[in-house]
């Protein structure tokens, strides 16, 4: 279906009518959904936008977001990560913040297919949503089947969250629902992909950011690798995505913003010598003056001693 003029609302009303068709199909109504064969026309896809600081004074005085799709900037990607230090699911928003994994990845990720000790997962499944009900499915694509490698901090992250599994499995005993999830609920049972969207909602209100929504948490991942000078294929493959237009159409509208942070930082790095000798000379400068004010303060102290010497 071709919809060259739909507006951004088509993308929820056509989430309602699956909603709907779906609901119609345990009744005997229809024997499929037709929506979910829908796909709308890539123009109407709202661009991402990052939040400058021009546009999170507009949204605190207006509350109305530029754009549907949101990406935090670096500090404010670390201010929320700060803010959630102490969540029981940290390791989950880490994992979606750094490695970019969808939500239903990132709640469907077993650990038979978490490699700590070669710093890599393999996304091989998802637990996705039909209505309310949860249910287990493979990646969205072919090309969602992959192989994402993990950096030291990330590694570290998930050592200490399978630790802090491994505390609440033996505090439940018997009760412990065995699924092999590396993100669950208390209990070891599936988290459910809504309600971590709830939770993800509340801990963003809780720490005083400006809105993003859970998936752009996965937005930020590609567009700090891409700033970051990372080829736009292995971001692509990283993210799990068809093709690599996908990728490309998708990020290069907030790149020119987070390019020029990346820009000053290695423009940082040219004078690098020349602020090094300065800072030689500067320390030299100090030194000396340090010594001269420690001679002269020797030479004070002599000069009284012999004086005290002489009266006596």
């Amino acid at each position: 279906m071709h919809r060259p003029h739909a507006s951004r609302s088509a993308d929820g009303r056509s989430a309602v009518q699956r909603t709907a068709l779906n609901a119609a199909i345990p009744e005997g109504l229809i024997t499929f959904n037709p929506a979910a064969r829908v796909e709308l026309d890539p123009a109407t896809k709202p661009k991402g936008l990052v939040w400058t600081p021009e546009r999170v004074a507009q949204w605190q005085e207006t509350d109305v977001k530029p754009s549907p799709v949101m990406v935090w900037t670096p500090q404010q990607t670390g201010a929320f990560l700060d803010s959630v230090a102490d969540d029981r699911l940290y390791a989950m928003w880490h994992v979606i913040t750094f490695r970019g994994l969808r939500r239903g990845e990132a709640c469907g990720q077993p650990w038979s297919e978490t490699n700590l000790d070669r710093s890599s997962l393999t996304v091989t499944a998802q637990l996705v949503q039909d209505g309310w009900e949860v249910e287990e499915s493979d990646p969205k694509t072919d090309g969602s089947f992959r192989t994402v490698a993990l950096d030291d901090d990330t590694v570290a992250v998930l050592r200490r969250h399978r630790e802090r599994q491994q505390k609440e499995r033996a505090d439940w005993g018997p009760a412990w629902k065995e699924t092999g999830r590396v993100f669950t609920n208390e209990d070891g049972s599936w988290l459910h992909p809504g309600k971590v969207t709830d939770m993800f909602e509340r801990l963003v209100a809780a720490s005083g950011l400006p809105p993003i929504r859970l998936h752009d948490l996965r937005h930020g991942a590609a567009t700090l690798a891409l700033a970051g000078g990372v080829d736009m294929k292995v971001v692509s493959e990283m993210l799990g995505h068809s093709s690599i237009k996908i990728t490309s159409d998708t990020y290069t509208s907030v790149l020119p913003e987070l390019a020029k942070d990346a820009a000053e930082a290695a423009a940082k790095l040219v004078p690098l010598q020349r602020k090094t000798e300065a800072e030689a000379h500067a320390k030299a400068a100090a030194k000396a003056a340090a010594e001269a004010e420690k001679a002269k303060r020797k030479a004070k102290k002599k000069a009284k001693s012999k004086a005290n010497k002489a009266k006596g």
